[in-house]
C-alpha cells in the first residue's frame, strides 16, 4: 500500500511511546509495593467538575445530543465571551469565537484555512510537538527556531526578524509553553506581532494553559493585543475535561466563515454532550473550583521544581504557568552512564517506577539534554517521585 509522502512526514508522538511502555511497565509493578508514578502525561488529575458532569447526564438524559452549528452552540459561545470579560476585561465578541473537538482540531483548521504548500511557519525550540505537525499536515513547513533560558525558551522579536524570509507565512507560538511552562513576555509579543503584521503574516497564538498561569505578569491573553491574532484554547487543561475533545478558536472577523465551511466538511460540529457539559463550566462554583485547582497546581510547582533543583535535575526557569518542570538531566544521564532523556526516561521507569517524557518530542537544539516531568499528578505522586529520585541518586 502506498502511504502518502504527508503521512510519511509525520513523526511518532514519543509521548505517548513512552506512555505506551510506562503502561506496560506499570502492568508488572501493579502487585508491587513500588507502583508507577506516571508523571509523564499532561492530564489534570482531577477530573472534570461536579456540576459539568451533571451537565452531561441531564443533557444524555434529556436526549440534547443532535447536531449543533459548525461552529458551536450559540449559547456556550456566548459563555466563552463572557468569560474573557470577567477574567481578563476583554471584550471578545462571541461572534469571533468557534467551538471545535478540541484545540488539535481547531489547529488543524487554522492551518488548512491559512498555509500553502511551501508556507513556513516559525516556532521556538522547544515547543509541543503536535503543532509543528499540524502545519506539516497542510503540507506547511515548520521552522524551529532554538530558544534559551534567557530567553525563557520563547521567541524574541529579534530572532523572528532574522528568520524571516520568502516563504515565511507566520509564527506559531505558546504562551504558557509545553513543555517548559513559561509565557512570552507581552511587550515581547507585541513586537513579534507588530513585525509579523507589517509583513503580511499570521500570528497564531496557544493559550490552551492561560487559565493555569500563576504570576500577574504573563497572565494575559495575546487578543489584548490585536483582534488580528488567532488564539486557539482548550477545555482540557484549565477546566479539565481532557477526554471530552473541546476547544474553541479566537478568530479576525474576516476569518470566521472560512473556518466554519471547513468545520462543516471535516468536523460537522463538535459533541453535542461535551458542549452542554461545558456550559457548567462557567458556574460560579465550578469557576470557584478551578480556581483551587488552579491553587494546587502552583503548590505542586513550589514544592516539586525546589526538590529537582537539589537533586541536580536544573530547572532553569521557573514555570509560571501549566503543570510542567523542563529540567536538564546532563548531570544524571552522567551519573547513571545513559547516553540522553530517551535512555535516561527508560531507566527511571525500570529502576525507579517513575515515568518522565525525554526531550526528543520536542525540538532538535539540545533538547535531549532535558527531561519533562508532568505536576498534574497529586502532591503524594510528587513527592514519592522525589523519593525515589533522591534513592536513585544516592
Amino acid at each position: 500500500m502506498r502511504i502518502s509522502a504527508r503521512a510519511r512526514r509525520i513523526e511518532p508522538f514519543y509521548v505517548m511511546e513512552v506512555a505506551k511502555a510506562a503502561a506496560e511497565l506499570a502492568q508488572h509493578a501493579a502487585n508491587t509495593e513500588r507502583p508507577m508514578v506516571f508523571l509523564n502525561i499532561g492530564e489534570p488529575d482531577f477530573g472534570a467538575p461536579p456540576l459539568v458532569r451533571l451537565a452531561a447526564e441531564r443533557a444524555l438524559r434529556d436526549g440534547a445530543t443532535q447536531y449543533t452549528q459548525a461552529t458551536g452552540m450559540a449559547s456556550l459561545r456566548e459563555r466563552i465571551s463572557h468569560w474573557y470579560l470577567e477574567r481578563f476585561g476583554l471584550q471578545v465578541p462571541a461572534s469571533r469565537i468557534v467551538v471545535t473537538a478540541g484545540a488539535s482540531a481547531g489547529l488543524q483548521l487554522v492551518c488548512l484555512a491559512l498555509i500553502e504548500t511551501g508556507d513556513e511557519m516559525l516556532m521556538p525550540d522547544p515547543s509541543y510537538p503536535c503543532n509543528r505537525h499540524f502545519v506539516s499536515a497542510a503540507d506547511g513547513r515548520a521552522v524551529l527556531i532554538p530558544s534559551t533560558a534567557a530567553e525563557r525558551f520563547a521567541l524574541s522579536a529579534d530572532k523572528v526578524q532574522a528568520a524571516w524570509g520568502e516563504r515565511t507565512r507566520g509564527v506559531l507560538l505558546a504562551s504558557p509553553s509545553n513543555p517548559t511552562g513559561t509565557s512570552i513576555d507581552p511587550a515581547e509579543l507585541r513586537r513579534i506581532h507588530n513585525i509579523v503584521q507589517a509583513r503580511g503574516g499570521i500570528t497564531l497564538v496557544d493559550e490552551i494553559y492561560l487559565g493555569l498561569s500563576f504570576e500577574p505578569q504573563f497572565g494575559q491573553s495575546a487578543l489584548a493585543i490585536d483582534e488580528q491574532i488567532i488564539s486557539i484554547n482548550s477545555f482540557s487543561k484549565y477546566f479539565s475535561m481532557t477526554g471530552w475533545r473541546l476547544g474553541w478558536l479566537v478568530l479576525p472577523p474576516a476569518l470566521v466563515s472560512v473556518v466554519e465551511r471547513l468545520a462543516q466538511h471535516l468536523f460537522i460540529c463538535p459533541s453535542t454532550l461535551a458542549q452542554h457539559a461545558a456550559l457548567a463550566c462557567f458556574e460560579a462554583d465550578s469557576l470557584a473550583e478551578y480556581e483551587r485547582r488552579r491553587a494546587a497546581f502552583k503548590a505542586r510547582r513550589d514544592y516539586f521544581l525546589p526538590a529537582l533543583n537539589a537533586l541536580g535535575l536544573s530547572v532553569p526557569v521557573m514555570p509560571d504557568g501549566g503543570f510542567y518542570a523542563w529540567a536538564d538531566c546532563t548531570q544524571w544521564c552522567q551519573q547513571l552512564g545513559v547516553k540522553d532523556s530517551w535512555d535516561l526516561s527508560f531507566e527511571l521507569m525500570r529502576r525507579a517506577h517513575l515515568a518522565a517524557t525525554p526531550g526528543r518530542d520536542f525540538g532538535q537544539a539540545d533538547t535531549g539534554h532535558f527531561i519533562r516531568f508532568s505536576t498534574a499528578n497529586s502532591m503524594a505522586d510528587l513527592q514519592t517521585a522525589i523519593s525515589r529520585l533522591r534513592a536513585l541518586s544516592a
